[in-house]
């Protein structure tokens, strides 16, 4: 019996959380939708400190796949679950290459753009019912998306709930192996949007392993491309 069907409350928790880039002036959205510049900033609300932050290229999210997303989808086996799937260039690129896939977010916006590029997606959270559980051959968590809900233990116990008995989770890391930050975040355009505040979380591979161990994920490989971190795990028992 899943986590979900037990009703546990880590997850219901999640349908009443604030989601990255949502509320306030939605300034996600509004780069999504063309209305400002391609670069956002993820800013880390630190108490008693000058808030952290760091850009990110919302651009590329929207862009065709490259030639290191097309590398990492050139090793992997369909059905694909692109879990927090933006405007979805990764899905495009895995059917466009003969595979069966799917994405998911929580953003209307993320969902309307690739909809309307012809991109199958789904305006859905990974912490609710999905089709096809346990038979999805890879999940991906690229692009940081293992900050969802900001608790990579609880997201890793999710994927491990979708994919199929032999299926792989492919998570995109922080570079530093032994960085490890859980933090509430908020998302900044340039003149001056703020979104409301969310859950996050920044992870490199030392602490994803030890947090697949715990849900019976284990570390099959990981390897470093084009200046992006990656790693595969599997069901512990195969």
């Amino acid at each position: 019996m899943s986590l979900l069907q037990q009703g546990d409350p880590r997850f219901a928790a999640h349908g009443t959380r604030a989601t990255f880039g949502a509320g306030g002036s939605e300034p996600y959205a509004t780069a999504l939708r063309g209305g400002v510049a391609d670069v956002l900033y993820l800013q880390e609300l630190r108490p008693d400190q000058e808030p952290k932050t760091v850009a990110m290229d919302v651009g590329r999210w929207s862009a065709d796949a490259d030639i290191i997303d097309l590398q990492l989808l050139a090793s992997v086996r369909g059905p694909v679950l692109d879990v927090g799937c933006g405007p979805a260039r990764m899905v495009r690129a895995a059917r466009e290459l003969g595979m069966d896939a799917l994405g998911i977010d929580v953003s209307l916006a993320a969902v309307e753009l690739a909809r309307s590029n012809g991109i199958q997606v789904m305006h859905r959270s990974v912490f609710e019912p999905l089709p096809d559980e346990k038979t999805w051959q890879t999940i991906l968590l690229v692009d940081g998306n293992i900050g969802i809900g900001g608790d990579p233990t609880l997201l890793l116990s999710r994927c491990h709930e979708l994919i199929s008995p032999d299926g792989e989770v492919v998570v995109e890391l922080h570079s530093d192996d032994d960085h490890d930050r859980t933090y509430t975040g908020r998302l900044i355009d340039s003149s001056g949007g703020v979104s409301a505040s969310f859950p996050w979380a920044e992870i490199g591979l030392n602490g994803l392993v030890e947090r697949a161990e715990l849900v019976g994920l284990s570390l099959r490989q990981s390897w470093s491309a084009g200046g992006r971190s990656f790693c595969r795990l599997a069901n512990s028992l195969t």
